[in-house]
């Protein structure tokens, strides 16, 4: 629920708010809020009960594509890397694998790039192109903008990085992931 600075209701409302200015209802939003997987960005979480609590939501939604981060976590945050590991062990897993492709769920892995090209905001895009990737996206000046909008709703996460990241960071308008 977001609660490593006892925050977790405050930051619920904000990403709902937050999923309302992307277009996604707050009926669509799910938020887990389990013992076992705290918001540490120092604790990884247990593999098979976050992969128990991602199968279920992607079978009662009927989901067709999940889009995660990589073994990298983006920025090596232990909770976003758990998610990728989840997803990899759904993914693997053969009880799983019968599930994931044959039902037409794929899932999607964000690519994890060194600080350099991370802060080089559009300048990023010709090395992004060039590069093996499954899929591409770049944002036009409108949809960056409303990712920025998106992400100044999370208040309590607003701190001064965060600020020179919604500036500078190529991820706020180029992304590029790979299939699990």
């Amino acid at each position: 629920s977001g609660n490593y600075y006892h925050q977790g209701e405050i930051r619920k409302k904000e990403l709902e708010q937050s999923c309302f200015l992307l277009g996604i209802p707050a009926s669509d939003v799910t938020v887990i809020d389990h013992r076992d997987l705290p918001d540490n960005p120092a604790v990884e979480w247990d593999t098979r009960l976050l992969a128990a609590f991602v199968l279920k939501h992607i079978e009662a939604n009927s989901i067709n594509l999940v889009v995660t981060f990589d073994a990298g976590g983006v920025s090596g945050h232990a909770n976003h890397i758990s998610l990728y590991t989840a997803l990899r062990y759904e993914y693997c897993c053969f009880e799983i694998l019968i599930l994931f492709p044959c039902r037409g769920c794929r899932v999607l892995v964000l690519e994890s790039v060194n600080l350099f090209r991370k802060y080089t905001s559009i300048l990023d895009v010709l090395l992004s192109c060039l590069l093996p990737r499954d899929a591409l996206f770049i944002l036009t000046e409108e949809e960056t903008e409303q990712a920025r909008r998106a992400m100044r709703c999370h208040r309590s996460q607003l701190l001064w990085f965060r600020h020179i990241y919604m500036l500078f960071s190529r991820y706020m308008m180029i992304n590029s992931l790979r299939l699990l």
